[in-house]
């Protein structure tokens, strides 16, 4: 007779608590580092030193409550509304360009308020992005590519003239990934990472300020008070923090030398007042996180789920790739935030929301016990 092999198949009762642990990890260590950078400038500004630590922790109890929200919503759910978060996602980019809704600063159109805050549609883009290519890809169809290519360039387009470039790369990158994730044929690799990277190069060289950042990224020697400014003070607060770094509280970047210390530059204090071992010990948390996020969606227990956490997972690492990258002078700078790190509400309640998606797709991984 012959011997038959019988499978148990199961769903898992519980989280990936894991990655619970090292969201609530991230998002604490980023309101200390937050004070360190920002203590000085808040009390000059404010009159209170924790000025943006309060800032950042009713941010965080939201993105806590929508990480709970998402993680125990079954993100199937999600398969039949992308089209409305997609639709919804690109009128919102509409409104910041209409005036008494959208708000202009700094030059740019990035920001809608609400009440006494402001958040960027454009980050909320990058999930509203992943979800609808996660849904549309989830079956795989022919003659896709033009289709694909109009609406990354519609989206693309309205984060451009914001302006925001560092924000459109991600979505360029999220969007590629997924579709070649999806099944996309080989040959349209060669054709659409090209037409990207000379996207991207146009728009840097087309922009003054862009080319002024691109060229001192290729010699960061060019105008050291001018346009090389920041990226010179960014490597002299890593170096100067040596291996075990200045000791919390002794950052002297923070005293109006470094640009955007608290937000895209964050991690220059970090070196700084941690160190190479500080600095080495964030990324090897944020690379674990990565990789628990890739297991997520390896292991997702449908098309749509692999495609959803996939897209999440790329999301993420993308932007600790650009952000880090560009600390340490591999790429130009972008104003890429860092992940949990970073100041700013709309990009942690954002990723929040898409870990907790993940995490609720690691809920439903079925077990197959031989």
């Amino acid at each position: 007779m012959r011997k038959v092999r019988l499978t148990l198949i199961h769903q898992k009762k519980s989280f990936d608590w894991m990655i619970v642990g090292l969201v609530i990890l991230l998002s604490l260590f980023g309101l200390l580092m937050i004070y360190e950078s920002s203590n000085v400038s808040a009390f000059r500004d404010f009159g209170d030193k924790y000025h943006y630590v309060k800032d950042q922790l009713v941010w965080m109890i939201l993105g806590l409550c929508a990480f709970t929200f998402f993680s125990f919503f079954d993100y199937h759910k999600l398969y039949n509304i992308s089209p409305v978060i997609l639709f919804g996602t690109i009128i919102l980019l509409v409104l910041v360009f209409v005036p008494g809704i959208g708000i202009k600063a700094l030059g740019a159109h990035r920001w809608i308020r609400l009440g006494s805050f402001n958040f960027q549609p454009a980050e909320v883009s990058k999930l509203a992005i992943i979800i609808y290519l996660s849904s549309w890809f989830t079956y795989k169809e022919k003659g896709r590519l033009l289709p694909f290519v109009s609406l990354l360039l519609i989206i693309l387009g309205l984060v451009i003239a914001e302006p925001d470039l560092g924000t459109s790369i991600i979505i360029m990158f999220v969007s590629l990934v997924l579709y070649f994730l999806s099944g996309a044929p080989f040959w349209q690799f060669f054709l659409l990472i090209p037409m990207g990277a000379l996207g991207s190069l146009f728009l840097s060289v087309v922009s003054p300020y862009r080319f002024k950042r691109l060229t001192t990224f290729l010699d960061p020697s060019i105008d050291p008070l001018g346009a090389s400014y920041h990226i010179r003070q960014i490597l002299i607060g890593l170096g100067s923090g040596g291996l075990f770094g200045l000791g919390l509280g002794s950052s002297r970047q923070k005293y109006e030398y470094l640009p955007e210390a608290t937000t895209d530059s964050i991690f220059a204090i970090i070196g700084e007042e941690l160190g190479f071992i500080g600095a080495i010990f964030l990324f090897s948390v944020m690379t674990f996180l990565i990789y628990r996020c890739f297991r997520i969606a390896k292991n997702a227990p449908d098309r749509f789920g692999q495609l959803l956490s996939g897209g999440i997972a790329s999301f993420l690492s993308i932007q600790i790739v650009i952000n880090l990258g560009s600390m340490v002078a591999l790429f130009p700078l972008t104003g890429v935030p860092l992940p949990f790190i970073s100041y700013g509400g709309s990009n942690l309640i954002v990723t929040m929301s898409g870990l907790g998606i993940l995490l609720n797709a690691s809920k439903q991984i079925v077990e197959r016990k031989k």
